[in-house]
């Protein structure tokens, strides 16, 4: 969460408007760490460029985590950000806080897929997608790995995903071996960062 938090503040500093989306616990730890790191959190927010929340719109009662719903909501975000004068808009969430109950249901690949491509069209939205491997099954942690070209680490280190694999290359067969050893990489990594 400090590592976040400074990478909030950092898109703050480049006029982004931000989004935090997470658990109502982590949400108010989010805001003591930007606090901790010298963001005015109630001013950020008031103003509307730091959006720090535990809401889940885009979870439809009764079908449970909705892609296009997701889809359109970061869309709409997006637009109403560069509406309000912002270079752009950077987000971040907690995959398993996003999915809910469905985080195994099989929508996470395609959610993954939509949103890079969306990205790549959009260069005014960037974020990260939190995969907590301590909290996740280790079988969504690939997937979500295999959606994306990079892998952020921290603030200074993003790594190039040879695992990643395109849509349009599905069929391929996933190394599923090397995506392990990769992830036990990045965690490596990370850890010897902290």
């Amino acid at each position: 969460m400090p590592l976040l938090a400074r990478v909030l503040k950092d898109k703050l500093e480049q006029n982004c408007r931000c989004l935090y989306l997470n658990s109502p616990a982590l949400v108010a730890g989010m805001r003591s760490y930007l606090a901790a790191a010298g963001v005015d959190v109630a001013y950020e927010t008031m103003r509307g460029s730091l959006v720090v929340s535990s809401e889940r719109h885009h979870l439809v009662r009764g079908t449970g985590f909705s892609v296009d719903r997701m889809m359109e909501a970061l869309e709409q975000a997006l637009e109403q950000a560069l509406d309000d004068g912002y270079a752009g808009l950077w987000a971040t969430g907690d995959m398993t806080w996003e999915l809910g109950p469905e985080v195994g249901s099989g929508k996470l690949l395609e959610y993954e897929w939509r949103l890079e491509e969306f990205m790549r069209s959009h260069p005014e939205l960037g974020g990260i997608c939190q995969y907590h491997i301590d909290s996740l099954p280790a079988a969504i942690v690939r997937e979500g790995l295999t959606a994306h070209p990079e892998a952020f680490v921290n603030e200074t280190l993003s790594l190039i995903n040879p695992y990643y694999v395109s849509p349009k290359k599905l069929a391929a067969k996933i190394d599923r071996p090397g995506v392990e050893r990769f992830v036990e990489d990045l965690c490596r990594r990370a850890a010897a960062l902290a």
